[in-house]
């Protein structure tokens, strides 16, 4: 039985959505984008009217602007796009158990059953663009394939509200004279790579030598010429399996430098609070430590450390998030964003070596205080208690560190 995968995406979606609640808006160019006061001033997404002037992703919002003068710029609204990748996800669990996202406005449907061909599968993909347009008001395109890679390639090839089929005895033809950085996976650096060995197209990549590959790119110069190859097994997981976590983690750009050691203090005492909480939410404790840093220059840096025991307790993360900094970074001062996450996850239910120096007392009384603080947040909301030195730094007690930058691009 050959596999019969869709890739459903949904077209411009922050901006789709934005644009289906200010029906004020259909035709003209509206750009959904960043804060520039908070230094988050990029564009996230842009509908077709607004692409059409030069505006894209990742543009600079003043510069979104001069391109095109009559932009609407508006302000991201996670909790609405969670709303609609939720009720487009009931949608394909309609037709699938077999529903794997890929971001907020991205799956793959694994549509295998016996019976099932491609071009029955670009049927169902029709169907659902219908669905979705008559249902929710937002359109999407859909690739069809017997794999996740040629169905992701081919959800980019028909945009707005089409669908394109990618069959086994024509994708040659039709894929391979395509760029090779439209090939899942191939990024900015694979693409540098590729072409300092003169391939340019997914045909190129086809049929490059592999162990010029190799050579190039290691393991994944071959794995990518598999794909280009057709050659992708990799299964569309489950609607009800978990992904495991290897981290938490959590980043942020502040609205201003980062200027003072007592700055930085602030910062990683709001991420250590946001880090420990969504452990405890997962029901997980981490021993392993890792702050990040970005200088105004963009350079980078990290370190980590192994904590004595797992935890998810907020005051160890402090504690050592802070130890790490001035250790390592106090004299890399001035600093745009930081970053703490914690590794070699645990349950937080699993067995753990006793103390006899108190130890065991003082971290059961600190989870204690963590679930009260829980209690309060989640009832009063994020800024009912806040620490001292938080409250007293205006610049930075304002940052929304659960919500920076929770997804990638749309």
């Amino acid at each position: 039985m050959s596999r019969v995968i869709l890739h459903v995406d949904a077209n411009c979606f922050y901006a789709s959505v934005a644009c289906l609640h200010h029906p004020e808006w259909n035709g003209k160019p509206v750009a959904v984008c960043g804060d520039p006061a908070a230094r988050h001033g990029i564009v996230l997404t842009a509908n077709y009217p607004a692409k059409k002037c030069g505006v894209h992703v990742g543009q600079a919002v003043w510069q979104a602007v001069q391109s095109c003068p009559g932009l609407i710029t508006v302000a991201p609204d996670f909790g609405l796009y969670n709303h609609f990748s939720s009720m487009m996800r009931n949608i394909w669990l309609e037709y699938s158990d077999r529903v794997e996202g890929f971001g907020l406005d991205e799956s793959w449907i694994d549509m295998s059953h016996p019976g099932m061909t491609l071009e029955k599968g670009v049927q169902v993909a029709d169907e659902l663009r219908e669905r979705v347009k008559k249902e929710l008001g937002i359109t999407v395109s859909v690739g069809v394939a017997e794999n996740k890679v040629f169905a992701k390639l081919g959800s980019d090839l028909k945009k707005p509200d089409g669908t394109t089929g990618i069959f086994p005895e024509t994708f040659r033809e039709k894929i391979w004279p395509l760029p090779a950085n439209q090939l899942l996976y191939v990024g900015r650096s694979a693409t540098h790579a590729l072409r300092r060995l003169g391939i340019y197209t997914i045909g190129d990549l086809a049929q490059a030598d592999s162990q010029v590959l190799k050579k190039a790119l290691g393991k994944n110069g071959l794995l990518l010429q598999a794909f280009a190859l057709g050659m992708d097994a990799s299964p569309v997981m489950r609607a009800e399996t978990e992904v495991v976590l290897k981290s938490v983690g959590n980043s942020t750009t502040t609205c201003r430098d980062i200027q003072t050691v007592e700055d930085a203090r602030c910062v990683f005492f709001l991420l250590a609070e946001s880090v420990a909480a969504r452990m405890r939410e997962q029901g997980l404790k981490g021993q392993c430590l890792s702050i990040s840093i970005r200088e105004t220059n963009f350079a980078r840096a990290s370190c980590q450390t192994m904590l004595g025991r797992p935890t998810f307790v907020t005051e160890d993360l402090i504690r050592g998030a802070c130890r790490l900094f001035e250790e390592n970074f106090k004299n890399r001062l001035p600093l745009r964003s930081v970053g703490l996450s914690c590794s070699h996850l645990t349950p937080a239910n699993a067995p753990c070596q006793l103390s006899f120096d108190g130890e065991d007392e003082r971290m059961l009384r600190l989870e204690k205080l963590d679930a009260a603080v829980d209690c309060l947040r989640k009832r009063y909301g994020p800024g009912i208690i806040q620490r001292g030195n938080v409250v007293l730094e205006k610049d930075f007690s304002m940052l929304n560190t659960k919500m920076e930058n929770p997804f990638g691009k749309h």
